[in-house]
């Protein structure tokens, strides 16, 4: 293991030891450490990667995550010309605002900006947003958890567009994300795209919290 290896690993120790005692706190400084990673991608693509992939090996399997999320996306791990498309594009307009999910039911929903309804009509016009008190809902989802395809060993919640007749064929239906919790309220995701052959490879990360 490296030496970063180690000093993540070291890290997340210690935010659930404090998590038991100060929630909020280990919550806002496993953010911090997200966003830490997030700005390091802009200069380093590669050890961002890498970190937060250690990072995401050392979550835990999501089960109990209910109520609307804030998200960001973290970086994506496409090839270099899209990559910086993706960066310049979402530095001037990011039309994700989060996630909702319904513990119960094991499904759950994309909370979107109200701009991104027109973009939506262009790329698929057939598909319809919902209204929402802010913004507008998008690209239902079914979650539970099980082995992930980028990291078998380790079981991660499954966010699956796949099944949902609603959602365009068009990209949508073709996205598996993968979640891990790092700490209570603070979440790290991998998104994964299937390829004709049925395998996935990976494209990016984002970020959940409560």
């Amino acid at each position: 293991m490296s030496a970063a290896s180690e000093s993540i690993a070291d890290t997340v120790s210690a935010l659930r030891t404090r998590s038991s005692d100060d929630r909020s706190g280990a919550q806002e400084a496993a953010w911090a450490q997200i966003v830490e990673l997030q700005e390091l991608a802009k200069t380093d693509k590669d050890t961002a990667d890498e970190r937060l992939n250690e990072l995401f090996r050392l979550g835990g399997p999501v089960r109990d995550l209910d109520g609307p999320t804030d998200g960001i996306l973290v970086m994506t791990t496409t090839n270099t010309a899209t990559d910086a498309a993706v960066k310049l594009l979402t530095s001037m307009w990011m039309p994700w605002d989060g996630k909702r999910f319904d513990a119960a039911t094991g499904t759950g929903d994309n909370r979107m900006t109200d701009s991104s309804a027109v973009v939506s009509k262009l790329i698929w016009p057939l598909y319809s947003m919902k209204k929402a008190d802010k913004g507008k809902l998008a690209f239902d989802f079914k979650t539970y958890v099980e082995a992930g395809k980028d990291d078998p060993d380790r079981e991660v919640m499954v966010i699956d567009y796949a099944d949902i007749e609603s959602n365009p064929t068009l990209i949508i239906r073709s996205i598996r994300d993968e979640l891990v919790e790092i700490v209570p309220g603070a979440y790290l995701g991998k998104i994964l795209f299937r390829l004709p052959n049925g395998n996935y490879s990976k494209i990016g990360y984002f970020a959940l919290r409560t």
